[in-house]
């Protein structure tokens, strides 16, 4: 899910250091559920749509 924001300024929003979100997008360091939130937020998603857009949709 593409917002066009760049590292910087997601992190400004975030209030954390850059390198942080360089650090979600490589995978080495993992986010917990309320930093997930609060990128959902920042990014004007809700948290719902972010888990349909990335979990397997499975036919019940």
């Amino acid at each position: 899910m593409s917002k066009g924001l760049k590292q910087e300024e997601l992190a400004e929003m975030l209030k954390v250091p850059q390198s942080f979100v360089s650090k979600y997008e490589s995978g080495e360091r993992m986010l917990t559920f309320v930093e997930t939130v609060s990128i959902c937020l920042a990014m004007n998603i809700t948290p719902d749509t972010l888990l349909k857009e990335y979990l397997p949709h499975h036919e019940t």
